[in-house]
């Protein structure tokens, strides 16, 4: 077996820490990601999941002109660019989540050939339930914890 793609342990992050009101939002969170494999991080809105993934070496975007472009052209650009420079490891949050019924269904095929046929591990936080069940592993955030299924 080889090693992860990307290994996270003991993951913490507490917002308003000098606050009585502070929010632990994660507690915790460990995750190995494995080459070729793609696991989906399900939870509610404001559980964490952006921020898992921040933590995780999200890269500056590069420039784009996004008034010129309609909101699902500019996420299948962004997901085209992320993919552009043959990464070992993609973070996505709601790779389809402003595209149609059939584009989304189109990108997220091209997404697992990707990560069958060349070993890309991609870690993709989703609402989506559906597409959620296609992937090999689904992990979800629970009062800032992991855990599987």
């Amino acid at each position: 077996m080889s090693d992860p793609m990307l290994s996270l342990t003991g993951i913490e992050k507490v917002y308003n820490r000098d606050t009585p009101g502070q929010i632990n939002v994660l507690r915790g969170v460990t995750l190995n990601l494995m080459p070729g494999e793609a696991v989906a991080l399900v939870a509610p809105s404001g559980a964490g999941k952006s921020t898992l993934l921040h933590i995780a070496g999200v890269a500056s975007r590069a420039d784009h002109r996004p008034a010129a472009l309609s909101g699902g052209e500019q996420q299948r650009v962004a997901f085209c660019r992320a993919l552009a420079n043959t990464p070992r490891i993609l973070l996505a949050d709601e790779p389809t989540g402003n595209l149609d019924p059939e584009t989304s269904d189109r990108v997220f095929a091209v997404l697992m050939d990707l990560v069958r046929q060349t070993g890309l591990a991609a870690l993709i936080a989703t609402h989506n339930m559906e597409l959620a069940a296609r992937m090999d592993r689904v992990v979800r955030l629970d009062g800032g914890v992991l855990v599987e299924g």
